[in-house]
């Protein structure tokens, strides 16, 4: 018991195959470092299968399996049911699924766990699109932003996934990024040791999708929580915390401008986005005001 308490070090190999810059790899290496050995994760099809691996070989040292992409959620809820039956609450059980297998194809297996309270921890690695397809849109996307559907960028703005699982006031949920690797494992902390399910959306970088030099992965996401394009903040046990506030936001250009997704976008687009991230921003802050 001692080993998989503390021994949690080196749980993800080295020498992936994943892209170079890959904000996924730097996500579920210090994920993994905080939950440890005693820990069960179920990962669908999409980017991070490449972890669970397929047939008998596998890049993750702790067991598990990958389901359907539409069916995380299930996955882990029955995991855990079977753990309780025999007479298991140690254990950690992890669903760790993208944007695509989340806020669209497994939305109604996620939104089940969380109605029922089933004990585990979700977590979303958000590289808003379908990146292990293609690049196609998924409702994560942002306003603009180019994909191989929406080419002319993407008409709609993204899904409020954190606002979603507030809706079913859980126990836990909170936003992240890999560009603070601090926040990021005092909230898998937290989401470890709530009784009762937890939700982390990690903002995560994909320098292939987004068209954007590999080594600027951390700029990228650094900038996105300066923009305001991406607000880091938690709800625990019905009161929200805004963890990071910028005290005046950095001009939406600074943060399109690394990205070729938007390349091409007019004077007027910009100017459009920006007014609608500078609305959007106020609008959660003050959605989260009411509930601090």
């Amino acid at each position: 018991m001692h080993d998989i308490k503390h021994n949690s070090k080196g749980l993800i190999p080295h020498g992936m195959s994943a892209c170079a810059g890959c904000g996924l790899e730097l996500l579920i290496r210090k994920v993994m470092d905080v939950l440890g050995r005693d820990t069960i994760i179920i990962i669908p099809p999409g980017c991070a299968a490449s972890f669970s691996g397929f047939g008998k070989e596998t890049a993750i040292k702790v067991p598990g399996f990958q389901g359907n992409l539409e069916n995380t959620a299930a996955s882990a809820a029955g995991v855990r049911a079977a753990l309780n039956a025999k007479g298991n609450t140690h254990t950690t059980v992890l669903g760790f699924a993208g944007d695509g297998g989340t806020v669209d194809i497994g939305l109604q297996s996620l939104s089940g766990a969380l109605e029922r309270r089933d004990r585990i921890v979700y977590i979303c690695y958000d590289n808003e699109a379908y990146m292990n397809t293609g690049i196609q849109a998924s409702s994560s996307t942002p306003y603009l932003a180019k994909t191989t559907t929406t080419p002319a960028g993407k008409p709609t703005a993204r899904k409020n996934l954190m606002q979603i699982a507030i809706a079913h006031d859980i126990p836990y949920a909170a936003t992240a990024s890999i560009y603070n690797i601090a926040d990021l494992q005092r909230k898998v902390k937290k989401a470890k040791d709530t009784d009762g399910p937890s939700l982390i959306h990690v903002h995560t970088p994909c320098p292939t999708g987004w068209r954007y030099d590999p080594s600027k992965t951390i700029e990228v996401a650094r900038t996105a929580v300066q923009t305001g394009c991406w607000l880091l903040y938690e709800y625990q046990n019905g009161k929200a915390t805004i963890n990071y506030r910028p005290k005046e936001l950095l001009p939406v250009e600074n943060y399109i401008k690394l990205q070729g997704r938007f390349k091409g976008l007019t004077d007027e687009q910009i100017q459009e986005m920006q007014k609608y991230v500078i609305e959007d921003f106020n609008k959660c802050i003050k959605r989260l005001e009411s509930v601090a």
